[in-house]
């Protein structure tokens, strides 16, 4: 019997050194949970059929060849797999078959993954909530009436329920960091370029980030080891020295800032305190910072973010590739393929994008948040002169109940509220687990580090899950 609920990948790795499980034995396990739950929980849309035949060729091969060696993964439905089905959660490219890696999913192969299949998520990664996909809303396995989070609520909702051992996201405002939080577990959202984006589906390109969800730091660090650096097929991408700078310092200067208390549950401000009173019993120093325009963070996000989905989601036309409605003109085959493949989240986005990209509000919107972007990126810079990481809660409140924010859209964009400022930057940040107790739900706590320094992160979220 394997015990999935503490199995990590080194111990994984271990039992498999010591012939006490297989590969097969690992992924038949997992796949036995998504067999027993994923019917209550939708968090797979589809497990792939070819992996017991990857598990069989990997039995008796030699474990240290490779980093990930037979690892079973799951991997959002917007990250491509040559051969499978991306439909990132929408009906317009419900029948979409990838016809190429992501260079995401090439360095996992070549390290020796699994992948076990693809998980929902909110449309195009449109949400907080998962409850925005074309194809049934994901439950939280800590609560079946409550949501995993979003967009990544999917994978998330799949490492929670032991379906598999990692699973791999995308972070736009959050996607990665919150659903981690709502699940009770670690979600890394890279410094942007950190990773490539190349075969992930644009939503925002200057936002998005793919990471990684696992139950420990160890992992995501083991992870994210192996899916980093430059990438000639992504512009954006870097092969800066990450996360293996040699200047760790015993004691960090840890800053917290300020917030309005006014929607943030008391729970989440009390676990916010006690992580605090753990970093000070740890030795590190707790000081107060400034970052003047972080309040416009969010406004800042929810320009910019709608205005590149607006222009990214023009190509799903009706004529290029996937739904395509047939009707009797272009224009009508356009209007009538969107209309019907695109959820109300999506369309109230596109919509909200194209307005603020228009020409009379540009200059009013778009230009103006772009320069409040350069702002913020420019007042973090500043702030970790002086300090060398960023503590806040990852969500103002613990998972909410299915339905609950459904008609209210201002209201589900204020999740975003601690995740967003990190996207707006452009810096690395992580949601670890709260040690919240047994009968409570999951909490997630976020640390923030400068460019290009998750070792910060790491470092530190190890020490506060006690990993060390």
């Amino acid at each position: 019997m394997i015990d999935l609920k503490n199995l990590t990948i080194k111990k994984a790795h271990k039992m498999m050194e010591k012939k006490e499980i297989s590969v097969s034995d690992l992924v038949g396990a997992y796949k036995k949970v998504i067999d027993e739950k994923n019917g209550d929980i939708n968090a797979y849309l589809e497990v792939f059929d070819d992996t017991d035949e990857l598990a069989k060729k990997y039995d008796g091969e030699d474990i240290k060849s490779k980093p990930l060696f037979g690892i079973p993964f799951a991997m959002k439905d917007n990250i491509l797999i040559k051969g499978k089905i991306a439909s990132s959660g929408s009906k317009i490219l419900e029948n979409y078959r990838a016809t190429y890696d992501a260079t995401v999913t090439k360095k996992l192969k070549d390290a020796g993954a699994i992948f076990l299949g693809r998980t929902n998520m909110d449309e195009f990664a449109m949400g907080v909530s998962t409850e925005n996909s074309a194809f049934g809303v994901t439950r939280n396995p800590y609560d079946l009436e409550r949501v995993p989070g979003g967009s990544s609520g999917g994978p998330a909702a799949a490492v929670a329920m032991d379906g598999c051992l990692v699973a791999l996201g995308s972070d736009t405002g959050g996607s990665i960091r919150q659903p981690a939080g709502f699940c009770n577990a670690v979600g890394l959202n890279p410094t942007y370029g950190a990773v490539s984006r190349f075969g992930l589906m644009a939503m925002a390109s200057s936002f998005d980030q793919i990471g990684p969800i696992t139950k420990n730091v160890e992992d995501a660090e083991i992870v994210f080891d192996v899916i980093k650096g430059d990438d000639p097929k992504d512009s954006t991408s870097s092969d800066s020295n990450i996360s293996k700078q040699n200047n760790k310092k015993e004691k960090l200067r840890i800053g917290i800032l300020k917030y309005n208390q006014e929607g943030i549950s008391d729970i989440v401000s009390e676990y916010y305190q006690k992580t605090l009173k753990d970093l000070k019993d740890l030795g590190h120093e707790v000081i107060d910072i400034e970052i003047p325009h972080i309040d416009y963070s969010l406004p800042c996000y929810y320009i910019l973010v709608p205005a590149e989905v607006s222009t990214n989601l023009a190509r799903y036309d009706g004529v290029k590739y996937g739904l395509s409605k047939g009707a009797d003109s272009l224009l009508e085959n356009y209007m009538e393929t969107r209309a019907g493949g695109f959820g109300k989240e999506v369309r109230r986005r596109i919509m909200l994008g194209a307005y603020v990209l228009s020409a009379g509000y540009y200059d009013a919107y778009y230009s103006k948040a772009q320069k409040v972007r350069a702002i913020i990126r420019k007042e973090f810079e500043e702030v970790f002169k002086g300090v060398d990481a960023i503590v806040t809660p990852t969500s103002p409140t613990q998972a909410f109940k299915i339905g609950e924010k459904s008609n209210d859209p201002l209201q589900m964009y204020l999740e975003d509220i601690f995740t967003a400022p990190a996207k707006v930057a452009g810096v690395p940040a992580i949601s670890i687990p709260a040690p919240v107790k047994e009968e409570e739900l999951p909490i997630g706590m976020q640390i923030i580090a400068p460019w290009f320094r998750e070792d910060v992160l790491f470092n530190l979220g190890k020490q506060l899950t006690k990993e060390n």
